[in-house]
């Protein structure tokens, strides 16, 4: 087992200049590095923390061009892995996340426990007082999604930015293929999927006071939902048609199949009546409701096995030399 753990957290910041120093100030002695990620800031985040703060594990990364959070993330992550970083720490340098809970969320992965760690907001009821409306509703909605696209039945909260993942994880993700804007958390949980990484959620309290947030659901609903369709297809096609082939690849080709089938009976049947205005008889309803009733039964079985696969077992395991 390792003994020794050299903790970087990330900091990406992009009009942050009045938040930032308060919380890199709060940042334990746990942690040996951090990088603070200007992702070309009009504020000039990072020569403003070049000029007031004075701790000597403070890095600052400063990209020409603005390349989203992600983006921001993963320069962080890359310059961490160069300097021989264990585990990657993400904080958002606009205060919504505690750096006082970096131990809590870090301790599944230094006990072996998780490739990747993450905060869920909504393990405290009373804490989700405090979230507007339209997040919750926003959050709780693709959380769904996200299930559907990552695999990850038991998480929630896709979209919190409070996350660690082990660095021999890392080195094995296509960092170059993750989304580098508003849906780096989700795509990211995607491609951990498919190297069967474990996930685990770790409770964190919502906090909300009045800062701006740079995200606008009205324009990035549309992309989530394209994005998750896209990433759900591909992990189904990657899981059990590519990489396997089991009895829930039958169960949701035959259940998507006889639920189309009977579907197209039926509404054939239905414009044929219409047209020659006649009842349709107990017959042809029968032949079509039936492959309906099969079909849907039978892509929950599939959903039933997908809900049960959720990865257990570590990978920075096996990838790990032994010690």
């Amino acid at each position: 087992m390792q003994t020794e753990w050299k903790i970087a957290v990330v900091v990406p910041c992009y009009r942050a200049r009045a938040s930032v120093l308060g919380v890199l100030a709060k940042i334990g002695p746990e942690c040996a590095a951090i990088y603070v990620v200007d992702d070309a800031c009009p504020e000039q985040t990072g020569a403003h923390v070049r000029r007031e703060c004075r701790d000597p594990r403070v890095r600052v990364l400063v990209l020409e061009a603005n390349q989203g959070v992600g983006g921001a993330t993963l320069s962080g992550y890359r310059a961490a892995l160069a300097e021989g970083a264990n585990v990657l720490v993400k904080l958002d340098a606009d205060g919504q996340m505690d750096p006082v809970l970096v131990p809590t969320l870090v301790a599944p992965i230094l006990l072996g426990e998780a490739d990747y760690t993450k905060g869920n907001r909504f393990f405290e009821l009373e804490g989700l007082r405090s979230m507007p409306f339209l997040r919750l509703a926003g959050n709780s909605a693709l959380s769904f999604l996200s299930k559907l696209s990552s695999g990850y039945w038991d998480v929630f909260d896709p979209t919190n930015g409070f996350t660690a993942l082990h660095a021999a994880v890392a080195r094995r993700l296509p960092l170059d293929k993750v989304a580098k804007r508003w849906f780096f958390e989700s795509d990211l949980l995607f491609r951990l999927g498919t190297l069967r990484a474990v996930v685990c959620d770790v409770p964190m309290p919502a906090q909300y006071a009045d800062e701006r947030s740079n995200l606008s659901v009205r324009h990035v609903l549309p992309e989530f939902a394209w994005r998750h369709l896209l990433n759900t297809l591909k992990r189904v096609f990657y899981g059990y048609y590519l990489r396997d082939f089991n009895f829930a690849s039958l169960e949701l080709v035959l259940g998507v199949l006889a639920t189309a089938g009977g579907t197209w009976f039926g509404i054939a049947q239905w414009l044929a009546s219409s047209e020659s205005r006649t009842f349709t008889s107990s017959g042809p309803v029968m032949l079509a409701a039936l492959p309906i009733l099969l079909g849907v039964q039978l892509v929950l079985g599939f959903l039933s096995f997908d809900m049960h696969n959720t990865p257990r077992q570590p990978l920075h395991r096996r990838l790990e030399p032994r010690r």
